[in-house]
């Protein structure tokens, strides 16, 4: 080990987990000796999937609609990655009608079968009422993405409007409870048994999402991040 590797690098310090019960996986904690984030951001690189080969900078996980590049999620919003500043603004040309709205992502999928963790989000004033008047008058609403789909079904009312609202949401999208603010979704391919695959699932039904997923591995496409998007829309 490099003698000068202790002083470059805080020594992380691990406090000892609780006895393990039966079931329960112990917790480790590990604590720096100095701050965690200007830590990481010297030190850390992204999250990055198998089928990408190398270490990207963080600034290729920003999309195009990115505002708050000081904060935000543990992982790219991928579905919206391919979008460029001329393709958003081709879109606008011909009519398309674009909305904010943020949700910081947390980590997808933590272990198979576990609920996401809860994530902040923001649904502003003016696009609660942009999907509010695109709805009135029969027209689509296409979310860019699962975690937009999240946010505007955490603030649905009672009466199927989505209201302006910010905070934190545990809110799953499942077959069961089905959607209510969006008519499509553009979206990656999304790991096995996750709660992605519920929320399309709940947009799509059972029969068209398997005959996506079919076509997705018979042509190799590349799954969530940095991979191939599919707009998704209801038989």
């Amino acid at each position: 080990m490099d003698p000068d590797a202790r002083r470059r690098h805080p020594h992380p310090r691990r406090a000892a987990p609780p006895p393990r019960a039966r079931g329960v996986r112990p917790l480790w904690q590990a604590r720096l000796s100095t701050d965690v984030v200007p830590y990481l951001r010297r030190h850390g690189v992204p999250i990055r999937y198998g089928h990408v080969r190398r270490d990207w900078p963080a600034a290729t996980y920003q999309t195009a609609f990115a505002h708050d590049r000081s904060s935000g999620g543990a992982e790219m919003p991928s579905a919206a990655r391919p979008f460029t500043p001329e393709l958003v603004t081709r879109l606008v040309s011909r009519g398309v009608l674009i909305a904010p709205i943020t949700l910081h992502t947390g980590v997808a999928s933590p272990e198979a079968h576990e609920p996401p963790y809860a994530e902040h989000y923001t649904v502003p004033e003016a696009t609660a009422a942009l999907v509010g008047h695109v709805r009135a008058r029969g027209r689509r609403v296409i979310a860019v993405g699962t975690t937009a789909v999240r946010a505007l079904e955490t603030a649905v009312d009672a009466a199927g409007r989505v209201q302006a609202s910010s905070g934190w949401t545990e809110h799953i999208v499942t077959p069961e409870g089905g959607v209510r603010t969006v008519d499509g979704l553009l979206t990656g391919l999304h790991e096995p048994r996750s709660s992605h695959l519920m929320m399309l699932t709940a947009i799509a039904g059972l029969d068209l999402l398997t005959a996506t997923y079919e076509a997705a591995l018979a042509e190799r496409y590349l799954w969530h991040e940095f991979g191939d998007l599919n707009l998704i829309l209801p038989g």
